[in-house]
């Protein structure tokens, strides 16, 4: 197995169980954060326009926000100006969520990265974002088929 793959999925698997971990403290599903996120940023945003902004579909975003309206962390309400649209907002529960969840991240993001100097971090997070752009890339490009 090449070299990068491999250690980059066990690096994601591992960190993963981390993240998963931390967001089950605050009886989150990983994931789910992401969704908070969006409506910490902009609340009232509609599924589609957070499925684009955290790279997912709007079916995961809708079933993400059900699950978190059963569990009173957001709630859907209608588009004053087009009822065609849903929106989702965020209730006092899930706006109490945004310190304790940021700060677990962070604290994460820190404990991973403590063995790298400040070069190394800034080396890493730039080539990490030049592999996510070029693997993006090349999920936009059409399949050349069988070779």
């Amino acid at each position: 197995m090449p070299e990068f793959l491999d250690l980059h999925g066990r690096t994601t698997k591992a960190l993963r169980a981390l993240a998963d971990a931390d967001m089950r403290r605050h009886g989150l599903h990983l994931g789910q954060n992401l969704l908070l996120a969006a409506l910490w940023e902009r609340d009232g945003r509609t599924p589609g326009d957070i499925a684009a902004a955290v790279g997912v579909t709007t079916p995961t975003v809708v079933k993400m926000a059900t699950r978190m309206a059963a569990t009173g962390l957001v709630t859907r309400r209608r588009d004053d100006h087009d009822q065609r649209l849903v929106r989702l907002w965020l209730t006092a529960a899930g706006r109490r969520l945004q310190a304790p969840v940021e700060r677990d991240r962070a604290r994460l993001e820190e404990a991973v990265m403590r063995d790298l100097s400040a070069t190394e971090r800034r080396h890493l997070l730039s080539a990490l974002a030049k592999v996510q752009h070029t693997a993006a890339e090349l999920l936009d490009a059409p399949d050349p088929g069988p070779a």
